[in-house]
């Protein structure tokens, strides 16, 4: 290093350390000055009256917060913003002191709190949810003396105090305060009052005892529930945690009643995990993905607004799939396809009010599913049936075709090949725990990874079977497998095909227990582990009695009637896998979508309502149909030369 890029990392360094504390002071007064602006607004009202003073001390305070504020933001670093901040602070100390209305000073501190945020931005909104409970507990402890069990301001120590503690019960002020504004009065206390700082509790802490005490005025928490989810306009009012920290009730009621607003507030301030975002999925991250790719998609820049929308789908949604097809399949395939015509209209170019209406229309599909989701929907008797759905529809198809493998093995006397086909789907399950352990303790497993393992693993069971099945078929023509039998059976298994064998019972199970295992991850987030355990088990057992069935009958029929009935049940199970392989490389964002509007989801045979898997499919059973024909023809011309020589 030279000496002159040395000196250059000194001076950088130590420019560092001179503003670390100065931005930290910044960042500090940009608070204090929001909270006495905040006070302000809310508190104006109790001090004057048609222009009359009617509260002495209360208007001395107005008169002293509105004086800090103009000398904190007259000390604020020099930027593009502050000569307007200032000289609005200094209007409203004139407003103040000529006793203006209360309505226009609420309305001025107002605006420049928010003028103040923008120009020096501070956090404004809790990282995660809060937690009520917590919050109940810090209030207990810290506020109650004062404040009252119950929030009337009537606790044992209010007693003597001037001003006297807030009543947090009383709905006409609670109207008027934020759940930001209460964070910042419990972290730095209140000048002038006997309101202390909390400093030493955590930001999350805060963020709790805040959200508990704003709540406690508002009570009508299940007509907010309703309101809430059935209304998307008040949804895209508040779209995240930070627009609601900062949103006051009566800001609120402004646009739509009070009465309304009020119940909304008391439903978000009591659940504000209703907007908190999740990035292992979750609606809220997938209605917000959803905005931006509009925002961008508006911006003309269509590849980004694609991947958006595409990771709405898999990071937000798809990781719910699995919980809501239990409780609503019906709605889980209207997101779904609405999801797919929204990312083909956006490949399309399609106008920005077509894209708009789509986006419009999902956010509604999304409430929707937010209240099936619930956790108050969670019941013993839906895990239980969640559980054994999953496990029962994922477990046949991989059923199904390593029971037609046992079965031909002993049907055609090579038993001491059943343990590499017993060795596969014994590694698959073991690959699919080891799965679960890394998903869950040591990486993240993708959305787009997922879709692909599931889309490539379908695809090649997919190109795998419909060799299986044509060879199979051909085998049940009159004569062919004793011919079989006779020219080529000693090498029909040599140790290459029986690792082959090992190979499709491994890849078919795989595919099949990491599907269930990211349901199952998703459903046990849900609760009920002992219902949950319950269906998986009785899925476990019904499935084991078909196995059971299948190998018993299997043995009965005679060999070219096993072939025949083999060879169908393996050519439909292609036929499937290559409509669910195509789907899933469509959902990771591999191939493009052609959607099918009229044509249903099905996804127990791999029907996607889009052009692109059912061409696929069509494909498979085209090139199934072409090989049964030419094994029939070829079975009826060795039989003709044979009944010509008798």
């Amino acid at each position: 290093m030279t000496l002159r890029a040395f000196v250059g990392q000194l001076i950088a360094i130590l420019a560092m350390a001179v503003a670390m504390p100065a931005s930290a002071d910044t960042h500090e007064e940009v608070q204090t000055s929001w909270r006495l602006l905040d006070y302000i607004a809310v508190d104006y009202i109790e001090a004057v009256e048609g222009g009359e003073v009617t509260n002495e001390l209360e208007y001395a305070e107005m008169q002293e917060f509105s004086a800090s504020v103009a000398e904190r933001m007259a000390a604020l670093p020099a930027n593009a913003h502050r000569a307007q901040l200032v000289a609005e602070a200094e209007a409203l100390v004139e407003s103040i002191s000529t006793k203006v209305e209360p309505a226009v000073v609420a309305r001025d501190a107002r605006r420049l709190a928010s003028e103040l945020i923008a120009a020096f931005p501070v956090p404004l909104a809790p990282e995660a949810a809060p937690d009520l409970a917590r919050g109940a507990a810090l209030y207990a402890q810290n506020c109650a003396s004062c404040h009252g069990v119950s929030g009337g301001g009537d606790g044992p120590a209010a007693e003597g105090l001037d001003p006297p503690p807030i009543a947090f019960d009383d709905v006409v002020r609670a109207r008027e305060r934020s759940a930001f504004a209460l964070y910042q009065v419990i972290g730095q206390g209140l000048e002038g009052t006997a309101m202390p700082g909390f400093s030493d509790l955590g930001a999350e802490d805060r963020w709790s005892l805040a959200y508990y005490s704003g709540s406690i005025a508002f009570e009508d928490v299940e007509r907010g529930r309703r309101i809430w989810n059935d209304d998307p306009e008040i949804r895209a009012r508040i779209p995240d945690l930070a627009a609601l920290s900062g949103l006051t009730p009566a800001t609120l009621g402004e646009a739509i009643s009070t009465e309304r607003a009020d119940a909304v507030m008391a439903y978000l301030r009591a659940h504000p995990e209703a907007m908190a975002s999740d990035t292992t999925g979750s609606l809220a991250l997938a209605r917000k993905r959803l905005q931006q790719s509009l925002a961008a998609y508006e911006a003309g820049n269509e590849a980004e607004a694609r991947e958006l929308a595409l990771s709405a789908y898999l990071d937000g949604f798809e990781p719910l799939e699995a919980v809501l097809s239990t409780r609503d399949a019906d709605l889980l395939a209207s997101v779904e396809t609405g999801m797919a015509e929204l990312r083909a209209a956006i490949g399309r170019g399609d106008p920005l009010a077509a894209v708009a209406q789509r986006v419009n229309a999902l956010d509604v599909l999304f409430y929707r599913a937010e209240t099936v989701l619930a956790p108050d929907n969670a019941s013993e008797a839906s895990a239980f049936a969640g559980a054994f759905a999953i496990l029962l529809r994922e477990g046949l198809e991989a059923l199904l075709i390593v029971i037609a493998m046992i079965a031909f093995l002993r049907k055609a006397e090579r038993t001491e090949v059943l343990p590499f086909v017993h060795g596969g789907w014994l590694s698959a399950l073991v690959a699919g725990g080891l799965t679960w352990v890394a998903a869950t303790y040591l990486i993240g497993i993708s959305g787009a990874g997922r879709e692909l393992v599931e889309g490539f693993g379908s695809l090649f069971a997919a190109l795998v079977l419909l060799s299986v099945g044509i060879w199979m078929h051909g085998k049940s023509q009159a004569g062919e497998w004793q011919r079989y039998i006779q020219k080529t059976m000693q090498h029909a298994l040599s140790r290459r095909s029986a690792w082959f064998l090992f190979g499709l019972a491994f890849l078919v199970v795989y595919r099949e227990v990491f599907e269930t295992i990211l349901f199952f991850a998703a459903l046990w987030t849900q609760g009920h582990a002992d219902a949950i355990l319950g269906g998986a088990a009785s899925a476990v057992v019904l499935l084991g009695l078909i196995a059971w069935a299948m190998l018993r009958y299997s043995r009965r029929l005679p060999i070219g009637t096993f072939f025949a009935y083999s060879s169908i049940l393996i050519g439909i199970l292609a036929v499937v896998l290559a409509g669910k392989g195509i789907s899933g490389l469509q959902e990771a964002g591999l191939l493009g979508i052609t959607p099918l509007p009229d044509l249903p989801r099905v996804p127990i045979l791999g029907i996607a309502p889009a052009l692109e898997p059912v061409a696929a499919q069509i494909l498979t059973l085209a090139l199934i149909t072409l090989g049964y024909w030419r094994n029939r023809t070829k079975g009826l011309q060795v039989r003709t030369p044979q009944a010509e020589s008798g």
